[in-house]
C-alpha cells in the first residue's frame, strides 16, 4: 500500500476514540529517551532510562511520530541524516525534517529539526533529498547544503529549495520557492538529486504516481524534463532513485534505478524494486523489465542509498550503502511502540552488485561497525542434533545479534531447520518469531505471527515472508531488537520486519532428521 495522504491520516488520529486506543497502545507514557547509541559526548535529552519496549540500537524519535529517511550525506567529519517527524501527533498534521548525525553510521545523535513546516506558506515539508553544493551552482555559497523536498498544500505537491550554510543544521526556504509548480498530477513528489559529474549536470529522479520523471539542472533551482520510466503493475510508486554501481570483479559501470513500491502483484507487500540498465544524461534503459527487490520482508520501505565520499574514486562505485524504514502503511499507526509511533529506521547495510546466472543483483551485508555494539559473544559448541526444541544460549535483554552456520547431516539430512525466538505457545502470547528453512523447496520463511502483538494487528499485517536460499547450506546472521528482526541469509538474500517477540529461549528444531550446526554465536547488542 503506498504512503497515505497525510491530511487523511492526521484527520483519523485526531478522532477521540481513536485516539484513546493509540495512547492505550503506547502505554500512555511520553517519556524521552536516552539517545540510540550515543557517541562519546553526545547529548542526552534525558538522564532517564529508556523503556524497555525502546529499541537499543535501531534510530527512532525521542517521542511522537517518525518515518521516511532521507539520503545521509557526508561532511565536516560526520553523517548527516534527515527523517521525516511529525512534533504534533498524533492530533496535528503535517511533517518536518528531524536531523541526527553519526561518525560511523550506527552511533547516532539526535540534532533536533531542521527544517520545520508550515513556515513559508506552501505547506508541511515531505521527503527529498539534500546535497552540498560544493561549487556554488546555487548561489547559496560554497560548500552550502542545499535541500530539494516536496511541500504539500491543499493536496497540490510541488517541490521547494531549503539552503544550510551552517552544515546541515537549520534551513533558509528559497525566496523563489515552489522551484517547480505541480503540472496537475495528485502524485508528485520525493526529488531524489545527485551530482552527474559525466555531464556536467544535477539530476532529479521524481515519483510521479505510475512513472518515474528525469530531470536536470545546471543550478539546482531551474529544472528541465528528459524522460520518464513507466510502470503499471507496481502501484504508485515513491521515494526513488538512481545510481551508478560497478558490478563486482567487472570493469565498467552499470546503473541501478529503484523506488519503493507495491509488489501484491508478485506475492509481496511493499518495498525496495530496481533495475539495472544504462543512463545517457537523460534517461535510464532497463537491461529486463522485471524488477529484482532488494528485501525480502514487509517492512524495508522508503529506502535511501548513498556511498562513501572518502572512498578512492577506484572504489566508490564497487559499495553502497542503504537503510530503510521498518513499517508498512497497512498498519503504520497500530505498531504499539511507547513513547513514540511510526516503527523505526532500519541498521546501515553495505550494497554490492553482483552477477548471478547472467543477472545483476544487489547484495546486502550488516555495516561493520556494527560490531562496535556488540558484546563478547557466547558460542555453542558445534554438534548434530535432531527432533524437538534444542535450547541454545541467549543473552540477557532483547537486542541481540545470531550468527549461524548449518548443514543437513549427511547419513540422515533432516528437511527443516526451525530457529525459534521468543518462549510460550499461540497466537498473543508472545511466542515469538519463527525462521524455518525449509530445503525441499529451498525457501527461508520468517513467521511472526504469533508476536506478541500479531493478534492485534489489523488484516493487512503479513505474517510470513520467504526468501529463496540453498538448500545445502545454510548461514545466518540475524539482527534482533526489540520490535524488530533483521535477517541475512547466505550473504545472499535479506528479510527485514517488525516482530513484538518477548524476550526469551533462543531453540532449534530439526523435525524428520539431523542437521549439523556448524556455528552458533550470540551477543548482546548495547
Amino acid at each position: 500500500m503506498h504512503r497515505q495522504d497525510a491530511s487523511l491520516i492526521d484527520a483519523l488520529r485526531s478522532a477521540p476514540l481513536l485516539a484513546l486506543l493509540l495512547l492505550l497502545l503506547a502505554g500512555c507514557s511520553a517519556s524521552t529517551p536516552t539517545p540510540v547509541n550515543p557517541a562519546p559526548g553526545a547529548a542526552s535529552p534525558s538522564a532517564s532510562t529508556p523503556h524497555p519496549g525502546r529499541p537499543a540500537y535501531h534510530l527512532t524519535p525521542a517521542e511522537h511520530w517518525m518515518n521516511d529517511p532521507q539520503r545521509p550525506f557526508f561532511l565536516n567529519g560526520r553523517w548527516h541524516l534527515y527523517h521525516l517527524y511529525n512534533a504534533d501527533y498524533p492530533h496535528g498534521n503535517g511533517t518536518s525534517w528531524a536531523h541526527a548525525t553519526s561518525t560511523d553510521l550506527v552511533h547516532w545523535r539526535r540534532e533536533g529539526v531542521a527544517i520545520d513546516k508550515y513556515t513559508n506558506g506552501l505547506g508541511d515539508i515531505q521527503s527529498g533529498s539534500a546535497v552540498v553544493d560544493t561549487d556554488n551552482t546555487a548561489g547559496f555559497g560554497a560548500g552550502a547544503v542545499v535541500a530539494l523536498v516536496t511541500q504539500q498544500d491543499a493536496g497540490v505537491q510541488r517541490q521547494s529549495v531549503f539552503s544550510s550554510t551552517d552544515g546541515g543544521q537549520t534551513f533558509t526556504a528559497y525566496s523563489g520557492n515552489p522551484v517547480m509548480d505541480n503540472p496537475g498530477s495528485p502524485d508528485w513528489r520525493d526529488p531524489k538529486v545527485f551530482r552527474d559529474e559525466a555531464n556536467g549536470q544535477w539530476v532529479m529522479v521524481l515519483a510521479e504516481g505510475h512513472k518515474l520523471g528525469i530531470y536536470t539542472s545546471p543550478d539546482l533551482l531551474h529544472w528541465t524534463f528528459r524522460s520518464d520510466f513507466a510502470r503499471d503493475d507496481l502501484g504508485l510508486l515513491e521515494c526513488p532513485d538512481l545510481f551508478p554501481m560497478q558490478v563486482q570483479g567487472e570493469t565498467g559501470t552499470t546503473w541501478v534505478l529503484a523506488a519503493s513500491a507495491n509488489g501484491a502483484a508478485q506475492g509481496r507487500t511493499t518495498g525496495f524494486a530496481y533495475w539495472t540498465g544504462t543512463w545517457d544524461g537523460a534517461s535510464f534503459t532497463a537491461t529486463t523489465p522485471e524488477p529484482a527487490w532488494l528485501d525480502g520482508g514487509p517492512d524495508w520501505y522508503a529506502a535511501v542509498t548513498w556511498d562513501d565520499p572518502r572512498r578512492p574514486a577506484s572504489e566508490r562505485l564497487q559499495h553502497r550503502q542503504a537503510l530503510g524504514w521498518l513499517n508498512n502503511w497497512e498498519y503504520a499507526d497500530d505498531v504499539p511502540t511507547r513513547g513514540w509511533s511510526g516503527g523505526m529506521l532500519s541498521t546501515v547495510r553495505d550494497l554490492t552488485l553482483v552477477r548471478e546466472h547472467g543477472d545483476l543483483r544487489l547484495r546486502s551485508r550488516p555495516t561493520a561497525a556494527l560490531t562496535t555494539l556488540e558484546d563478547t559473544p557466547t558460542r555453542a559448541q558445534p554438534r548434530v542434533f535432531a527432533g524437538a526444541a534444542h535450547a541454545l544460549p541467549q543473552p540477557e535483554g532483547a537486542a541481540y545479534r545470531l550468527r549461524i552456520a548449518a548443514r543437513p547431516d549427511d547419513r540422515d539430512p533432516a528437511d527443516r531447520l526451525v530457529l525459534r525466538l521468543g518462549p510460550g505457545k499461540g497466537p498473543g502470547t508472545g511466542a515469538g518469531t519463527t525462521l524455518t528453512w525449509d530445503r525441499k523447496t529451498g525457501l527461508l520463511t520468517l513467521d511472526r505471527s504469533h508476536d506478541a502483538v500479531a493478534a492485534r494487528m489489523p488484516a493487512g499485517y503479513r505474517t510470513t515472508r520467504s526468501i529463496e536460499v540453498p538448500t545445502d547450506a545454510l548461514v545466518l546472521d540475524v539482527l534482533v531488537d526489540a520490535g524488530s528482526i533483521e535477517v541475512y541469509a547466505n550473504g545472499e538474500q535479506t528479510l527485514s520486519a517488525l516482530a513484538f517477540h518477548a524476550p526469551g529461549q533462543i531453540s532449534l528444531e530439526a523435525p524428520g532428521g539431523r542437521i549439523d550446526l556448524r556455528e552458533f554465536t550470540v551477543s548482546r547488542m548495547r
